[in-house]
This record gives structure tokens, C-alpha cells and sequence, in this order.
């Protein structure tokens, strides 16, 4: 498989396995297909895994498939989220949550662990989710005063390797986070042929996963590309009950065209996507949610071909399924 510099860490597979697949929370799988997925996925060349504890079985079944065995190329992410009802130790909620990770996936050290908050600015109101900030925003004074320093013992202590962002919050919070000293090593960050988000999105501002990426390359922090399938709105049918209202099944129709595009190419949605995502310039790994082997070789199938050719880019572009209006220009170089 391909490999790609993941900001200054280490080279990384194009292709990352994630954990929200693989957590038994949607979709028709088991626990023992899990486990098969996640050896597979090595198999094939994979070599980073993104966990986090919000995923369901995930850490637990990486735990298994590897038994303290751990092939010694193979690296991993973990996540932890935090709101402002975890105002009174957030040092002491990421310290705990890195440790019951490790100790699930039988480790004693964790590459990458990334907070899978929002980052907010301090008086900022989640206008449709007002409760949202509660449970998972993270204001700009806690991120810089205890979220960094915590990180950063965590780091200094061995118990982590590196540390990272989940860019899904306020875009002008992320690309602060990446132009400030210390910065994240990594980003997590939306790369599907729509921008967007879909019912991740808590904000009413534009979502800007373009200019992210380019703070991010800018300023040499690596770029793993999330949702390129965005939740299944991109892929040939949802594979889970979705309520007509529901943010994801409104991108699903608006996906139309693209599945009609994709069916003129006699090729399959989903693998189309990924290869969109991996064409995304600045994106350093996309992370796959597949939850079955029967998914995973698909992807990896589709990745070996490479990342789409400027004329198919053109033509999904020409179909109009991201426009927003951004504050920088989407065209402007990285």
C-alpha cells in the first residue's frame, strides 16, 4: 500500500483503519468479523489504527486481535472528549481516559492521542445545539491553558507519542489551534467530495475543511482525512435507519447526481469516494469506517488504483455538491 508522511511523525499508509466501524454501533457485523477485519487490514498493508472509547467495542477488539502481540510497525490513535461539565479536571479526565484506553488495547503507549472535542472561542454560542458545549466544546482559554499542558505531560512522560485535534470544531478556532506554538501534530479533518460534516456539524458557520487542511500544511501538522463517505451519504444505500430529517440522509439526497455519475463509470459510490478523498491535496491518510473484511477489501482495492484523475474530479466538481461560501478562496494554493 501506499505510503505518505503524516505531517513530522512517521510515514503512514494511505488508508487508515478506524474504530467507528469496528465498534459494533451500526450495521450488520460481529464481533468475531470485527476482529478478522482489524488483522486483515495489517495484512494489506495498513499500519495505523484510529480508536477512540466513544466508538463502542472498538478498543476492546483491537485489545483481542492483537493480544499484547503488537506487530512492531503497527501504530495507534486514541481519542478522549471533553465538555464544560468536565470543567473541574480536564487534566485529570484525559490522563484517566489514555490510560483505560491503553490498558483495553494492551498497550503501555499510544502514538497519537487526540482530543475529540470542539474547539470554541470562550463566549461563542452553539446557536441550534446550545447544550452542545456542555459535553463537547472545549472554549479557546481551556484548550490553551489545560488541554496543551496536559498533551504535553503526557508526551513528556512517555505515555503518549504525539497529540492531535479533531477538526470539526469552529473552523477558526482549528486553524488557530494549528498556527499556535505548541501545535498539534496531527489533524483530524473532513475530506469528502461534499465538505461536509453532516450531523457532526454543530455550528452555523461554513465548515472550511479545505483551508484547514491548508493552515495544517501550512504549518506542517499532519492531515487525517475523516468521513469520506460522509456517515454513508456518499455510498450506494445506508446501511442503518436514518429519520428523513436527519442531517446525513439530507446529504444522502442531495448525493444523487454522484451516484448517478458513478453508475454512467459502471464503478461503486463508496470506492469512488475514497478515491476522491485521497486526492484531496494535503491529505495525508483517509480513515476508513468500514465495519467487515468484505468492506475493507473493497477500500483497499479501490485505493491501489489511486487517487482519482483530474478529469473525474472535474466532472464530480462540475455537479455542484459543495458550495458554501468560505472566507478564504477553496482555490487558493496550499
Amino acid at each position: 500500500m501506499e505510503m505518505r508522511q503524516l505531517g513530522d511523525l512517521w510515514p503512514v499508509s494511505a488508508l487508515t483503519l478506524g474504530g467507528g466501524g469496528l465498534g459494533l454501533v451500526w450495521g450488520n457485523s460481529t464481533r468475531e468479523e470485527a476482529v478478522a477485519t482489524v488483522r486483515a487490514a495489517v495484512d494489506a498493508g495498513i499500519n495505523f489504527l484510529d480508536l477512540a472509547p466513544l466508538y463502542g467495542q472498538a478498543e476492546s477488539v483491537v485489545g483481542e486481535a492483537f493480544d499484547g502481540g503488537w506487530p512492531s510497525h503497527l501504530r495507534v490513535s486514541t481519542k478522549c472528549m471533553v465538555g464544560a461539565r468536565h470543567a473541574d479536571d480536564i487534566p485529570g479526565r484525559l490522563e484517566k481516559s489514555v490510560r483505560l484506553s491503553l490498558e483495553t488495547l494492551k498497550r503501555e503507549h499510544a502514538d497519537c492521542y487526540i482530543l475529540h472535542s470542539n474547539i470554541h472561542p470562550d463566549d461563542y454560542v452553539y446557536e441550534q445545539h446550545p447544550d452542545y458545549a456542555n459535553n463537547g466544546g472545549v472554549s479557546w482559554s481551556r484548550f490553551v491553558g489545560e488541554v496543551i499542558p496536559t498533551f504535553e505531560s503526557l508526551k513528556a512522560r512517555g505515555i503518549i507519542g504525539a497529540w492531535g485535534v479533531t477538526g470539526i470544531g469552529l473552523p477558526i478556532s482549528i486553524m488557530e489551534a494549528l498556527r499556535s506554538e505548541p501545535k498539534p501534530d496531527v489533524v483530524q479533518v473532513i475530506a469528502n467530495l461534499m465538505d461536509s460534516a453532516g450531523g457532526l456539524k454543530r455550528y452555523e458557520e461554513p465548515t472550511e475543511p479545505r483551508n484547514i487542511i491548508r493552515t495544517a500544511k501550512n504549518n506542517d501538522v499532519g492531515v487525517m482525512g475523516i468521513r469520506a463517505v460522509q456517515a454513508g451519504a456518499l455510498t450506494a444505500a445506508f446501511d442503518r435507519p436514518l429519520e428523513a430529517g436527519d442531517p446525513d440522509m439530507k446529504d444522502y439526497e442531495k448525493a444523487v447526481p454522484f451516484r448517478a455519475l458513478c453508475e454512467s463509470w459502471g464503478e461503486d459510490p463508496a470506492a469512488i469516494a475514497h478515491r476522491y478523498a485521497l486526492a484531496i491535496e494535503g491529505v495525508d491518510t483517509v480513515v476508513l469506517g468500514v465495519k467487515n473484511r468484505a468492506e475493507l477489501g473493497q477500500l483497499v482495492d479501490a485505493a491501489e488504483k489511486g487517487p482519482l484523475d483530474p478529469a473525474q474530479i472535474a466532472e464530480i466538481e462540475a455537479l455542484g455538491l459543495r458550495r458554501q461560501i468560505p472566507r478564504i478562496p477553496l482555490d487558493a494554493p496550499i
